[in-house]
């Protein structure tokens, strides 16, 4: 079974094609991504302006046809915090649907940081115990904890590395008393959150996820990707602290030429580097493994649960709206594909 994920993230539209057969792991088949910049689009008052939502609407339809080429049985659309918390949101997903045949649904910010969480279990065993997640992305920072395939607990905090570029450090290099600033505002937010992530119990193993994640490892000596993904890479909270004090003098477009770096996402590393490192200091953490696996891996892995159970799906996967504004269950169809998974 082949299936394809499409994630419609603030900054960039990525749709990953796998196969799904083999030992209810996904195998990946192809990657592709674009960037999109949703979160740049939208109005003072909150609402994706007319040019973004064609932007989007363009994304989406050509990146379904390219899942459809691809031989997908079946296309998994979602969106995340862009698109949450935008004011038109009902009225832009409407659009989406109507101009490409494509149901795009959004996820809660709990509900990512659940999905991941599955994701990150699966990678690392039941011999791992008990885990704590970071996963760092453009609107939110999604905090999980627990000894089983569900969290015990799961948190979404609205300190995405995007949001807090656009928020506090708008310079470009930001000026280091904004810096100093958004690193007390940081501390101050996390203590809370922190002490109710714990509260379960301290974790056997920390793991970040995320891009964000993937890049800063990077930046402070872990493998390329190249090297494969069961290379272990790990962020330490001292190479972390060095690395901010580097790239937060360096202009977006010269973190751009640093390996690892994309240019779509170099205007936000800062931010990124100061929610991961206040994160770490809230939690007492000198040291996150580095999990290649997320959200995407996580919506395929509750799939495949989920149909080999031949049950309704669980609350956390993606579908039309309810009452408190997250969605469950549903996917897409491809037109001429050769069957339809269940859902």
């Amino acid at each position: 079974m082949r299936l394809g994920v499409l994630d419609v993230g603030s900054n960039t539209v990525h749709l990953l094609v796998v196969d799904a057969h083999r030992g209810g792991h996904p195998l990946p088949m192809s990657s592709t991504k674009a960037a999109l910049r949703l979160a740049e689009n939208i109005d003072d008052a909150g609402r994706i302006t007319d040019v973004g939502a064609q932007r989007l609407i363009d994304t989406v339809a050509e990146f379904a046809s390219i899942a459809e080429t691809s031989r997908c049985v079946e296309l998994m659309p979602f969106a995340t915090s862009a698109l949450r918390e935008a004011a038109n949101s009902d009225e832009v997903l409407a659009r989406v649907r109507a101009a490409t045949g494509v149901d795009l649904r959004v996820l809660s910010g709990v509900d990512e940081a659940r999905l991941t969480f599955l994701a990150v279990r699966r990678w690392y065993g039941w011999s791992a115990g008990r885990i704590l997640n970071l996963d760092i992305g453009g609107g939110s920072l999604e905090m999980s904890n627990g000894g089983d395939e569900e969290p015990d607990v799961a948190l979404s905090l609205q300190v995405g590395a995007g949001r807090l570029t656009r928020e506090w450090l708008r310079e470009d290099p930001p000026g280091k008393r904004r810096v100093a600033v958004l690193r007390d505002w940081l501390d101050a937010e996390l203590v809370v959150p922190a002490k109710t992530l714990l509260e379960p119990g301290r974790p056997d193993l920390a793991v970040g996820t995320s891009k964000t994640f993937r890049s800063l490892a990077r930046l402070t000596g872990a493998a390329p990707s190249a090297a494969g993904l069961r290379v272990r890479r790990t962020l330490t909270s001292s190479g972390l602290r060095q690395l901010i004090a580097f790239i937060s003098r360096m202009t977006a477009s010269d973190r751009a030429e640093l390996e690892g770096v994309s240019s779509d996402r170099s205007r936000q590393l800062v931010a990124g580097a100061l929610v991961a490192e206040a994160s770490m200091r809230a939690l007492s953490l000198d040291t996150l493994e580095i999990c290649p696996w997320a959200l995407r891996e996580g919506l395929i892995l509750r799939k495949l649960d989920t149909d080999m159970d031949g049950g309704p799906e669980a609350p956390c996967s993606v579908g039309p709206a309810t009452g408190d504004g997250t969605r469950t269950g549903g996917s897409t169809r491809l037109p001429g594909s050769i069957g339809a998974v269940s859902s």
